[in-house]
């Protein structure tokens, strides 16, 4: 593929979670661009996870599907073991899946909280810790966690997803301070209202009241998201470990 701006990616295995659309789909391509082997995982999209695989590989990247729910430990550890059997290790994981299941909190139900907090922050959870002890091995390894300005800066009817999201930017913090001294980061990139099939299905007056609140009047791009993870996950970035790097227009500063 063309246009490489890292050319240090080439050859990197990098699992991207949730990658079958929207920002995740936009991170695998974007590093697939620039050499690595990536590897698109979904939970149960297997047909937009295969669009994205074919998408990759006409482009003359390489790309496979691999397909683990990662709110459940056992699959994720199954998964990951099976790939570094079949591709000999994984250097980049890129923490991106997860849901929401809105509802103000008086009226919202236990499995509503359970639900996003085990997708979101278990499951960035599992991943890490499944790919963790092979990246101390090799000594190398780059994490990028998907967070978001929810989990900066609270929204209503949000609590379980804020709260999932805010755990994931202290999670960063903890596991990049364990792993440093091992040549591995662990960074979060936090977007704010990002061009996605989620934003653009909502009606017209709700979009226009969040542009309002967005200093630079424009959603951003999913494009715009990927162009950072691949920056944090190259040679450049390898001295920045521990940050939150925020993708939002001005909406939080």
């Amino acid at each position: 593929m063309s246009c490489r701006k890292y050319p240090e990616l080439e050859g990197r295995v990098a699992l991207v979670t949730g990658s079958s659309r929207g920002i995740g789909r936009a991170i695998a391509v974007r590093l697939a661009r620039e050499g690595a082997r990536v590897v698109v995982n979904c939970r149960s999209s297997t047909g937009a996870a295969e669009a994205v695989v074919r998408e990759i590989e006409d482009a003359g990247g390489e790309a496979r599907l691999c397909v683990f729910d990662i709110a459940d430990a056992e699959a994720v550890k199954e998964g990951i073991e099976e790939l570094v059997k079949e591709l000999g290790a994984i250097h980049i994981l890129v923490n991106n899946a997860g849901v929401t299941s809105d509802n103000l909190l008086l009226r919202m139900k236990e499995e509503e909280w359970e639900k996003v907090v085990k997708i979101n922050l278990a499951g960035t959870f599992n991943c890490t810790k499944a790919v963790l002890r092979g990246m101390i091995k090799q000594r190398y390894g780059r994490i990028i966690n998907i967070t978001s300005v929810v989990g900066e800066m609270g929204n209503a009817g949000q609590a379980n997803y804020a709260a999932s999201k805010g755990g994931i930017i202290a999670f960063t913090k903890s596991v990049a301070r364990e792993v440093a001294s091992r040549n591995i980061t662990v960074n979060a990139v936090s977007p704010g209202f990002i061009t996605t099939d989620m934003t653009s299905s909502l009606p017209e007056d709700v979009k226009s009241k969040m542009l309002e609140s967005i200093p630079m009047g424009r959603y951003g791009e999913p494009e715009e998201v990927a162009a950072v993870v691949a920056f944090l996950a190259s040679d450049e970035a390898s001295y920045i470990t521990g940050e939150v790097i925020r993708i939002n227009g001005g909406l939080y500063m």
